[in-house]
Order: structure tokens, then C-alpha cells, then sequence
């Protein structure tokens, strides 16, 4: 079951493939069955991060720590002022970054709302209203005009049927359905004219569907897959931003040392290490020693730029939001500043976004000439 070729079979041989009457539909008994065996009809999402998980986030850079470790010190030499200044960055830094992550983390839901929350089905030889995410393969789906379509189905009848399926191939046009056809096993997604999707709508017309696919079996099911496992990549400001910390901790390091090993060599006698004992002599000049390293110390905190994770993160927000105006979700803060640095945007002539396509037909083609290869749909097209 979950075929994902149905549109390249006749209505007779998916009747016996799933073992279903045109007629009277699945019984009560066996759709039960099967929805406890395949699962419902529903976009299953990966576990999101946590609180503490965003929030550890926010922390775990390296420029981050070095502002705790500066605040710290000089909570220590007695600077109350500048720690608390720099912790109230800090967490200022961390709290807007956790707000506008966890605003971010709804790309699912929204294809979740696409979902159609009930649908029309035939089971016992009665049309029933059915909640959307437990049908299974094999039910008898009624369309009509307005109604979402539940899942993915092979249509049995269409009249005048009509299904507007810009989420799934950026057509704004309603294409006209054809029950009779059977198609190519390779046809692409928007000329299966056979067929209707899950999160698609119909327009006009009437009709009734075999459901084939449910749940993240079905192609927008595919897209929301898609979106769960893309790769954590740094973007261009988040690796020159890691880079300046290190450069940053490294040069406030050095001068840490230079100057205490310095002042050391500077101030220590050796006549009155040889008299007294290395130890002893430590223990002698303990106090000028620690006034030495505080020096050192706050030379080293005075290099390190207390403002700049807050200042990046506010100006990465505040774009997130006119973008958000714009109707551009961004899950990452950082991922703005790449949005930024675009200046074309190659698209179809319905805004359609593709994915490797130029790799993918030069692959296929050989490396020469062209190729009708059909470019992978984004999961960021609409």
C-alpha cells in the first residue's frame, strides 16, 4: 500500500491491489485495521528543540563565552557596573535569539493547516463524514468544489473536476482532471491529471477518489520530509563571526600573558628570589602579584567588544520581521544575512523556486547538450 506510481495503473488493478469495492468502499472493521497498522493520515514532525536546547544555543559561541568569562572576571576584580553590563547583553542577546527561533520553528504547522480536517468517504456501502487523518489506502473518497483533498488518490470519476494545486507544483491555474487516463509511470507531478494531493483544493466540479497515499507517504508529505532534514549549515556571518572570536580571545590571551609575564620579569629581583626561595617569595609579593594579573586581566576585557553579539542579533531581528511582513518565514536568525546577500533570484514563471536542477540535467544529459529532466520541487515552493 502507499503507492507511489498510482497514476500509472487503471482503476481496476488498484481495485485489487488494496483490496476495495468502488461501490460500498472499505468496512468500518478492515479501516480500522489498516489505520493501525499503516498509521493516520497526518504530517508526522521531529521532535523540535527544546527551551534549553535554543537557549544553549545562543550560548555556545565562542565570542558569547569570552563576554561570561569578562563578566565573571570582573565581577571578581570588584567592577559590578561593567559585569552586570555585560551579562544584561548577554542574556539580552540569548532572549531575542530564543524568541525569534522559536517563532521560526512553524514551517510544518502551516502545512499542517493545509490539511484537510474531515472528508466525504464511503465505507459499508454509506457515505460518512470521516476525520481527515484516519483515512487509510483504500477508501472511497467523495470531491466536491471547495473541499481540501484529504490525501493522495487515484481519481475513479470526474466531472468537470477541477483542482487548484499551486502548494505542490506553483501553478496558480486550477488544472482539469481526467479520471479515464492512465499515465506514464514517469509522468511529472503537475501533468498527472489522474490524480489529486493531498493539500490541494478542488476548484469545480465533482468527483470521487481511491485513496493511494496518506501521511508522509503522500508528496507533500515528501516536502514536509524535505523540510525536517535539511543540514545545519554556518551561514557566511555566523563563520567570520566565530572567526573573529577566536581572533579576539586569542589576541586578549596574549596580552593577558605578555603583560603579567612582563611585569613580572619587570618587577622580580633575583637576588631576593635566591635569598628567600622561590616560594617564599611568591608568598612575600602576593599582593603586588594579583594587582598584577588584574591589570593584565582587565587590559584583556577592555579589548573585547561587550556589545557586538546583542547589536548583531537586534539587526538580524528586526530584519526577520520585514521579511515576516513580506511573507518569507526564516527558521534561522543567521539565515537573514544570506537572504541579504542575494541580488537574483532564478525562478519559473510562477515564482517556483527549483532545486539542483542545472547539476541534475547536466548529469543526466552527460554533460552535453540538453536533457528533459524534471527539476525537484524545493521545499520552500508555493
Amino acid at each position: 500500500m502507499n503507492d507511489k506510481e498510482f497514476h500509472g495503473k487503471s482503476i481496476e488493478e488498484l481495485v485489487i491491489s488494496y483490496q476495495t469495492d468502488l461501490d460500498r468502499g472499505l468496512t468500518q472493521q478492515e479501516a480500522q485495521d489498516r489505520l493501525q497498522k499503516l498509521g493516520a493520515n497526518e504530517l508526522t514532525e521531529k521532535p523540535r528543540p527544546g527551551f534549553l536546547a535554543l537557549l544553549w544555543a545562543q550560548f555556545n559561541n565562542y565570542l558569547v563565552i569570552i563576554l561570561i568569562v569578562a563578566a565573571l572576571i570582573a565581577l571578581a576584580l570588584g567592577e559590578w557596573v561593567d559585569s552586570i553590563a555585560i551579562m544584561i547583553i548577554v542574556v539580552l542577546n540569548a532572549v531575542v535569539g530564543v524568541i525569534q527561533e522559536s517563532k521560526a520553528e512553524q514551517a510544518l504547522a502551516a502545512l499542517k493547516k493545509m490539511a484537510a480536517p474531515s472528508a466525504q468517504a464511503i465505507r459499508d456501502g454509506h457515505q460518512i463524514t470521516v476525520p481527515g487523518r484516519e483515512l487509510v489506502p483504500g477508501d472511497i473518497v467523495v470531491l466536491e468544489a471547495g473541499n481540501y483533498v484529504p490525501a493522495d488518490m487515484r481519481l475513479v470519476t470526474a466531472v468537470n473536476l477541477k483542482v487548484e494545486e499551486a502548494s505542490l507544483t506553483g501553478e496558480s491555474v486550477p488544472v482539469e482532471k481526467n479520471a479515464a487516463v492512465v499515465l506514464d509511470k514517469e509522468l511529472p507531478l503537475g501533468d498527472r491529471k489522474n490524480s489529486a494531493f493531498m493539500s490541494t483544493m478542488v476548484t469545480y466540479g465533482r468527483g470521487t477518489g481511491l485513496v493511494a497515499s496518506t501521511g508522509m507517504h503522500t508528496q507533500i508529505g515528501l516536502i514536509a520530509e524535505m523540510i525536517q532534514s535539511f543540514e545545519d549549515e554556518a551561514t557566511p556571518l555566523q563563520q567570520k563571526l566565530e572567526h573573529l572570536g577566536k581572533v579576539l580571545g586569542t589576541i586578549c590571551i596574549a596580552i593577558c600573558a605578555f603583560v603579567f609575564v612582563y611585569g613580572l620579569i619587570r618587577d622580580t629581583h633575583l637576588t631576593d628570589v635566591f635569598t628567600l626561595g622561590l616560594i617564599n617569595y611568591l608568598q612575600a609579593e602576593q599582593k603586588d602579584i594579583i594587582n598584577l594579573f588584574m591589570t593584565a586581566v582587565s587590559l584583556a576585557i577592555a579589548a573585547v567588544p561587550e556589545g557586538l553579539p546583542a547589536i548583531v542579533t537586534i539587526c538580524l531581528a528586526l530584519g526577520m520581521q520585514q521579511m515576516v511582513k513580506r511573507h518569507a518565514l526564516i527558521r534561522k536568525l543567521p539565515a537573514v544575512e544570506t537572504l541579504g546577500c542575494a541580488t537574483v533570484i532564478c525562478s519559473d514563471k510562477t515564482g517556483t523556486l527549483t532545486q539542483n536542477w542545472g547539476k541534475e540535467r547536466t548529469k543526466r544529459a552527460g554533460g552535453r547538450g540538453r536533457s528533459s529532466a524534471t527539476p525537484r520541487k524545493a521545499p520552500w515552493s508555493s
